[in-house]
């Protein structure tokens, strides 16, 4: 859970109707984290921003190293308190990250159904998006549009497809670009500037930019390669 996500549980009246749950919680206040090295790289644990639905499955061995962890918290927490106590418990929280940042990793890899249907829907998305009046009025489509569309978090996604296809989903968008104008250079008689107004773009120089930095070709020099 992030900062500011609001968490809730069951009254007596509903453990009445549904199993009770038991589990583990560590709540950390800003202050215990304040001028340390993991408040500056806690941004890079991109799960903090993903939706309840993309929760962490935890394998039985997985579980039973997070509950390690948690324990040798609690086992700290409440020895006696000296000059190395918040140190020791920051490094064993960085430690809980990281080895939610590897079962995360392992996830993407091994739920390879749900991945690829979703890399799959993805295409899907992004094919209809390019041959769409959309592609002129909106420009290119942003990542937040296209995870609002697979209803999964812009952080999940990108770190799903990184994992997947080594690369993120502004990338995928880019690549989807390039396929497209590569097809509108080749088979239209269309000028680059046109070409690139057709795909969103404001500046002819900025599509140019684009298209050699991924195709290794300026534009006029790709269609001169069909000539």
């Amino acid at each position: 859970m992030a900062p500011g996500q609001v968490f809730g549980s069951l009254s007596a009246e509903d453990e009445t109707t549904v199993s009770k749950m038991s589990g583990w919680a560590l709540y950390i206040h800003p202050d215990f984290l304040w001028n340390t090295p993991l408040a500056k790289s806690m941004k890079r644990y991109e799960y903090f921003d993903y939706s309840v639905n993309e929760a962490l499955y935890l394998s039985e061995k997985e579980e039973a190293i997070i509950i390690s962890v948690m324990q040798n918290i609690q086992t700290e927490y409440f020895a006696n308190t000296d000059k190395f106590s918040q140190d020791i418990i920051i490094s064993m929280i960085e430690v809980l990250l990281n080895y939610a940042d590897r079962f995360y990793h392992r996830q993407f890899l091994t739920r390879k159904i749900e991945n690829h249907q979703i890399l799959d829907r993805l295409e899907d998305i992004l094919t209809v998006y390019f041959n769409s009046e959309d592609l002129l009025t909106m420009g290119l489509p942003s990542v937040q549009y296209v995870a609002e569309k697979l209803n999964i978090s812009p952080n999940y996604l990108s770190g799903l497809l990184k994992v997947l296809t080594g690369r993120n989903t502004k990338q995928h968008i880019q690549d989807k670009m390039i396929e497209k104008a590569k097809e509108r250079i080749s088979t239209t008689e269309l000028s680059v500037s046109e070409i690139s107004y057709e795909l969103g773009f404001d500046h002819p120089q900025s599509f140019s930019r684009l298209f050699k930095a991924k195709t290794g070709l300026s534009p006029l020099a790709f269609r001169h390669t069909f000539n």
